[in-house]
């Protein structure tokens, strides 16, 4: 309303809070019978908790629920899982899990592998093993 300041009480904050938890701003800004700029100026800390709070009280019922016994446990755990855990029947299956990798050489045949090996010359590896010497 306009010409009339606003002066929030004790009753009115409790109410905004309560309000902001289930209802949006120009709702509430409704029944109060003032502006959501005002709305907001008076009562930023009020809006601003109402939704964690009611948020946390809502979570930690269901908490409760996923974490007991009953057909409403499971339901309730299955809705965590897929909000919470990124559970989800959409996503792909799990990928196979990949073949063995052949162990890293150890330092015995990777000389070894050096010895038979000349740069520059594929053949040496070839050489060495027949016993012929390159011309």
């Amino acid at each position: 309303m306009k010409g009339k300041q606003h002066v929030p009480t004790a009753k009115d904050r409790k109410m905004v809070e309560a309000m902001a938890a289930v209802v949006t701003q120009e709702e509430i800004a409704i029944v109060m019978e003032i502006d959501t700029k005002t709305l907001r100026r008076h009562y930023r800390v009020e809006l601003d908790r109402a939704l964690v709070i009611a948020n946390s009280k809502v979570g930690l019922n269901l908490f409760k629920i996923a974490t007991g016994k009953g057909r409403e446990a499971v339901t309730a755990a299955i809705f965590w899982m897929k909000t919470r855990a990124g559970w989800s029947e959409y996503s792909p299956p799990p990928k196979p899990p990949a073949p063995p990798k052949e162990p890293a050489p150890g330092k015995k045949e990777l000389a070894e592998r050096e010895a038979n090996e000349r740069p520059g010359d594929p053949e040496w590896g070839d050489l060495v093993g027949t016993g012929r010497r390159p011309n």
